[in-house]
């Protein structure tokens, strides 16, 4: 109750100082389940990296993009922190948030373009497979899902998202659960949702990092994520990997090895956008 209120009064207050607080310079698009929760809370250790004053994620481009901008914009830090930070280091701090269905959703890529240009986007990759399987339970503990049968909701997801895109585009401000929740293998075809991306944003500013080396080269990602984002790297930040899912049982080895055929071809055409074949892969 004590935390719902606090969150009330500085949704209030930044709302009422919106014109005096900065939009993001970048954002984590996604994907869902691939580590974004743990890039997030690493870059938010950087003295010139800013996170949203209230949660990690505002999802404004996805789900709540009827609020508008000023809503959007009272989520960040304040102008005057912004040039306070930037005289003491010499260089121009950044904001960012993290809302991994961004990179999923239809409308959320034109929206960005329009709203923020310029903005910077990462997005981190994982073995399809396991995202999809550690999608299902994650929607499974939360109570998005009622199947809880894998391989059974791998089945339904054609049926359960047909004529989703076209709803959303049809009706913009609308949602739907089945696009959001149980989009296990669609999630997973990440090259499809980078080729939407990239003309509306730049390939020059996307940077797409595989999940898979990040948990096992976290310091060299990190370093190429600073790069990328024209900062300096100042401090040693802790790796902890966040929000790991328990399986409530393992993947059939069959079903395994049938969703790897699935994603084979997509897969492959990551290449041009890691610079080498996806580390699940090797």
């Amino acid at each position: 109750m004590l935390k719902r209120s606090v969150h009330a009064v500085s949704r209030t207050t930044g709302r009422l100082t919106a014109g005096g607080r900065v939009l993001p310079s970048f954002l984590i698009a996604g994907a869902q389940r691939s580590g974004t929760t743990s890039l997030y809370r690493a870059l938010s250790q950087h003295p010139l990296i800013l996170k949203p004053v209230l949660h990690k994620g505002v999802h404004y481009f996805d789900v709540a993009y009827d609020r508008g901008l000023s809503w959007y914009r009272a989520h960040f830090p304040l102008r005057a922190r912004v040039s306070r930070l930037a005289r003491r280091y010499g260089c121009r701090p950044q904001a960012f948030e993290s809302s991994p269905y961004y990179l999923f959703h239809p409308l959320a890529g034109s929206r960005i373009a329009w709203d923020l240009p310029g903005v910077k986007l990462i997005v981190l990759v994982r073995d399809p497979v396991e995202r999809a399987f550690s999608a299902h339970a994650h929607e499974l503990a939360r109570g998005f899902e009622t199947e809880h049968s894998f391989a059974r909701a791998i089945e339904l997801e054609e049926e359960r998202l047909a004529g989703a895109v076209d709803g959303l585009c049809a009706a913009p401000y609308s949602t739907s659960h089945a696009h959001r929740h149980h989009a296990y293998l669609a999630r997973g075809r990440y090259v499809e949702q980078l080729a939407r991306l990239e003309p509306l944003i730049g390939r020059d500013r996307m940077l797409v990092v595989d999940s898979g080396r990040f948990f096992g080269e976290p310091e060299i990602v990190y370093d190429r994520v600073l790069e990328f984002l024209g900062l300096p790297h100042i401090g040693d930040p802790v790796f902890e990997w966040h929000n790991a899912q328990p399986r409530p049982h393992p993947m059939p080895e069959s079903l395994r090895h049938e969703l790897a055929a699935h994603f084979e071809e997509p897969d492959a055409l990551l290449a041009r956008w890691l610079g080498t074949e996806p580390s699940w892969r090797r």
